[in-house]
């Protein structure tokens, strides 16, 4: 009877000491809790964890970029440079160059000027065209071999066709329209070999020189003006040709 008892009170007394150790675990983890060192100390610990996180997961990530494509170190320069500048190339690219409307370039002469409203009279003078009893300013340059025979006539630049008309004054006329806003006019032409709306390269061969009544004294030559826009102002094509020498 006296161990029955025994075992009660043992019984009795076990849940009061469970209790006294977890009361003390609370009161240790709140004495900890309370130091002022805790949570500064927590906080850094985590922010520490998520930027380790964060830079393994970049570092997987390139791992990962680089072994779908195979590239080296050299290849992934050049696929950033290339992904960073993607207008490198169009904005290295040179436009094209006005270039004289022939190819015997040693061989032709100026033999009427263009009017430059600033020059001297007696330059001024030089660049008038008689025409019946009128004297016109000449807005173009005419071009002419010494022994009056007749020669290609080039394109100057790239562009389109916009007129081929023959004119009972000036001749037969080619005008081309250019992407740079420019509009070339080659007269006093003979066997015109395009049509209008054509697209034509630089050199391509438009024409022959030939003969017109506006300058007839010219004998067999070349009309050309350059114009800023269609049916713009005519501007000196000499300041053109002198960026290709």
């Amino acid at each position: 009877m006296s161990e029955q008892k025994k075992d009660l009170q043992n019984k009795e007394e076990a849940p009061k000491s469970n209790e006294g150790a977890q009361s003390s675990t609370t009161f240790t983890w709140k004495r900890f809790l309370a130091k002022k060192w805790v949570f500064p100390a927590t906080y850094m610990a985590a922010a520490a964890i998520i930027l380790t996180l964060m830079w393994v997961y970049q570092d997987a990530g390139k791992s990962v970029f680089t072994g779908e494509l195979g590239l080296g170190d050299k290849d992934q320069t050049t696929v950033t440079e290339s992904v960073s500048k993607p207008e490198a190339v169009e904005a290295n690219t040179a436009a094209e160059a006005m270039q004289l409307p022939f190819a015997e370039k040693g061989e032709l002469e100026v033999v009427l000027p263009f009017f430059d409203s600033k020059a001297s009279n007696e330059v001024r003078q030089a660049a008038m065209v008689e025409y019946g009893d009128t004297f016109t300013p000449h807005m173009g340059m005419d071009f002419a071999k010494p022994d009056d025979q007749t020669f290609d006539v080039l394109a100057a630049m790239s562009g389109k066709v916009t007129a081929v008309e023959k004119n009972p004054v000036v001749g037969n006329l080619v005008e081309i329209t250019h992407s740079n806003g420019l509009v070339t006019v080659y007269q006093s032409l003979a066997e015109v070999k395009v049509t209008k709306d054509a697209e034509v390269k630089q050199g391509d061969p438009i024409a022959k020189a030939g003969r017109n009544e506006l300058e007839k004294e010219q004998g067999v030559h070349l009309h050309f003006e350059v114009r800023q826009g269609e049916g713009g102002q005519s501007v000196n094509p000499e300041q053109f040709f002198a960026e290709t020498e």
